[in-house]
């Protein structure tokens, strides 16, 4: 079938069958269809959407674009597992999550992406660490996911090439929105990986990517079906993201905070009840335990043992950083040369909090990108963020502002005070897992 034809079917709200899917998509990846085409079958499933049969196609078809990552040959002891998340602010549970699950018997390649507007990226917070490679060569990366259990890293350019350019064409069409091309765009890269698991984060809140609760269960749910039917057994978690997850959001502060969970300093915080639970699923989907309670008390075990830690500081040297992360962090992390303390003129229990705002004031202050290839700055963020629930007053302060010169932390400490509502009376605390949603497949 020509791509107009293809195109012209969509438009007209037909079904297509697997065959013109994969036939569009090959031409998206030797380049024998162009732009224009592109777009218009983009913007004709934003108009009309896809069945469910068609986003399982379309998925395949993406995955299959490129190389597909093998592990058969390695003979690894354990499953193949990751986890995905639709990104937030102080989300850096990949951090914590990648070598936690390792250590209790799985192996996770995780491939990672940068900070996309208000969100932070997982290997902007890496490169924080002096040397580390995100984008090593495919041999070190098979042996650090061997020997080590876990390595985090970029997409490489022949790993779904096919959504690279679909979502290039999405971002100036205005067609980013459409259910079926966000779920073809996660999975495609995450099932070239070959995994036997997946467990995906889907975030809900003022600080999510999806716009509302309704639309984040929608994508939820799409999301297990359409990657356990393209067969990557998969459950879809809904946690909270009504505010930061940790109490620090900006680069190297937030490895920080990785490392104080990894090393027991933390032993209490929502960071750390989310990421347990996430790593309880990916244990259970990929079959090392069957029972939640057996997953938590070998996750609690490898945590309290610094099984996890070691793990971590394993895969930081394996890819070029420092071998000794976990006892000198203060010596390798970049710190910023102005830190001030937000205060309030008024007292309170901190009721809600605007969680994009939170997220572009670390854009502001030059830890995030305003344009693609931008670079940042590691060293600036915030810190000591207060909680939903907390009491701020002279004595606990709402934040701590980590900047590169007054200026911008002025601006920081304004756009920080304007993102809270205070309470007089008590806040309870937002429920962090709102629902789980495995495959509802036959």
């Amino acid at each position: 079938m020509l791509p107009q034809e293809i195109i012209r079917h969509k438009r007209d709200g037909k079904t297509l069958d697997d065959h013109a899917i994969q036939a569009f998509v090959k031409g998206m990846t030797d380049g024998s269809i162009g732009d224009a085409q592109i777009g218009a079958f983009a913007m004709a499933v934003f108009l009309n959407g896809m069945s469910d049969a068609e986003s399982v196609a379309l998925t395949e078809a993406i995955r299959d674009s490129g190389n597909i990552l093998e592990w058969t040959s390695l003979d690894l002891p354990g499953p193949v597992v990751d986890k995905h998340s639709t990104g937030g602010v102080g989300d850096l549970v990949s951090l914590i999550l990648g070598p936690w699950v390792a250590a209790c018997g799985s192996h996770v390649p995780m491939i990672s992406g940068r900070g996309l507007g208000h969100t932070g990226g997982t290997l902007d917070k890496l490169e924080a660490i002096p040397g580390y490679d995100v984008r090593p060569d495919h041999d070190t990366f098979r042996r650090l996911v061997k020997e080590v259990g876990v390595a985090i890293i970029g997409q490489t350019g022949d790993l779904a090439p096919a959504d690279k350019r679909l979502y290039g064409i999405r971002d100036v069409t205005a067609t980013v929105e459409s259910m079926p091309l966000i779920v073809s765009s996660i999975l495609g890269k995450k099932l070239a990986c070959s995994l036997d698991g997946l467990v995906m984060d889907v975030k809900v809140g003022n600080g999510a990517f999806m716009p509302t609760e309704d639309a984040s269960r929608h994508l939820a749910r799409m999301i297990a079906n359409v990657a356990t039917r393209a067969g990557t057994p998969t459950t879809s978690m809904l946690t909270d993201m009504s505010q930061p997850l940790a109490p620090a959001a900006g680069n190297a502060l937030e490895v920080r905070e990785a490392l104080a969970v990894l090393t027991g300093k933390t032993v209490d915080s929502r960071l750390l009840s989310v990421t347990r639970s996430l790593a309880v699923e990916m244990l259970r989907t990929v079959g090392i335990v069957t029972d939640p309670d057996d997953a938590t008390r070998r996750l609690d075990r490898a945590l309290a043992s610094g099984a996890a830690a070691e793990r971590f500081e394993r895969m930081v040297a394996g890819l070029g950083g420092p071998n000794d992360l976990l006892h000198n962090s203060d010596r390798h992390l970049p710190t910023a040369p102005v830190i001030r303390t937000v205060h309030l003129e008024h007292h309170g229990y901190l009721a809600s909090v605007d969680t994009r705002a939170l997220g572009m004031a670390v854009v502001e202050l030059g830890g995030g990108r305003r344009q693609p290839g931008e670079s940042i700055d590691h060293r600036v963020g915030l810190s000591e963020l207060a909680a939903i629930g907390d009491y701020v007053d002279s004595e606990r302060p709402l934040a701590r502002i980590h900047a590169r010169d007054d200026d911008s932390a002025d601006q920081a400490i304004r756009q920080v005070r304007t993102a809270i509502r205070l309470n007089d009376t008590p806040v309870s605390a937002p429920t962090l897992i709102h629902d789980v949603h495995p495959a509802e497949v036959s």
